[in-house]
């Protein structure tokens, strides 16, 4: 009898993950009873900012897994090599590599300030580029590797182009360069896809920065990244690879077609929820205003 798989025993290296959609993936692979480093910079409680390193850490071990957080900045190649170095040597090896870390600025090109731009390009695509890179060795190594980033199909249609420049470039950014490494480390056996929600998360970002309580209410929760991560993570590595994923969609050939029990508030209906950026199914008028 073939056994289910599960992420008992493997560990994943996370950029972020102090709260939101990143905590919530390492939550879910922590109730298997995996290990979870994250490297991230809140140390100390922020004033818009639910959690820190230190309390990501403990919600890790209380759902069963084993935890190693590592303070630094994915912007910085000596706190990544430092992130890849403690993992390896605390748990033995890396079997998955997580990009969450990103920076959201939906200006229009001429509102972008050159700081912003900058930052975004620096966390969201060389931050990728950098940790997925830098835990390739240990990858290479693991039964089953795995490097999952968090970012959309590469739509070109006109209307997602011109939307938000600069947050376009920075996401695509992280989509090419994982769709690089599928193809490039393809004979190592490493899997590198891509994974992204059609609807709005409730996220800090979707609070604070994108649209408050009212788009909150018409999110999902962190939740339903997290079980379609899951569903990539656990997959033979060499069985999907290279792909941009949908949360949606992973979920449904799961056999998991109800969505209900994830909209951030219980009754909300499917149609009232809000369409995510960057995917056909939602309308050019909500472009500035999905997450």
């Amino acid at each position: 009898m073939t056994s289910t798989p599960t992420l008992a025993g493997k560990t994943l290296l996370m950029s972020g993950g102090s709260r939101g959609i990143g905590l919530a993936i390492a939550l879910r692979a922590a109730r298997d009873g995996a290990n979870v480093a994250i490297l991230a910079k809140t140390d100390r409680p922020h004033p818009r900012l639910e959690g820190t390193i230190h309390t990501a850490a403990e919600a890790i071990r209380s759902a069963g897994g084993t935890a190693l957080p590592v303070l630094g900045d994915v912007r910085e190649d000596a706190d990544i090599a430092r992130a890849v170095d403690a993992t390896v040597a605390e748990f033995g090896g890396i079997d998955i590599v997580v990009n969450n870390a990103s920076v959201i600025d939906l200006s229009q090109s001429e509102a972008l300030t050159e700081k912003k731009y900058d930052l975004m390009q620096d966390v969201n695509v060389r931050g990728t580029f950098m940790l997925s890179r830098a835990a390739v060795p240990a990858l290479r190594r693991s039964e089953n590797p795995h490097i999952l980033s968090l970012s959309p199909p590469v739509n070109l249609r006109p209307h997602w182009l011109g939307a938000h420049t600069g947050y376009t470039l920075a996401k695509y950014g992280m989509t090419l360069a994982t769709l690089g490494f599928a193809a490039e480390f393809a004979d190592a056996g490493i899997a590198a896809n891509t994974l992204w929600p059609r609807t709005t998360i409730a996220t800090a970002a979707v609070q604070n920065v994108i649209g408050g309580d009212r788009l909150m209410a018409a999110s999902r929760t962190p939740e339903i990244y997290a079980d379609a991560a899951y569903r990539v993570l656990i997959a033979g590595a060499r069985d999907r690879t290279g792909q941009t994923l949908i949360v949606e969609d992973v979920l449904a050939e799961a056999g998991l077609t109800d969505f209900s029990g994830y909209a951030a508030v219980p009754g909300t209906p499917d149609e009232a929820l809000f369409p995510d950026i960057f995917l056909d199914e939602a309308e050019p008028e909500t472009r500035t205003t999905g997450a």
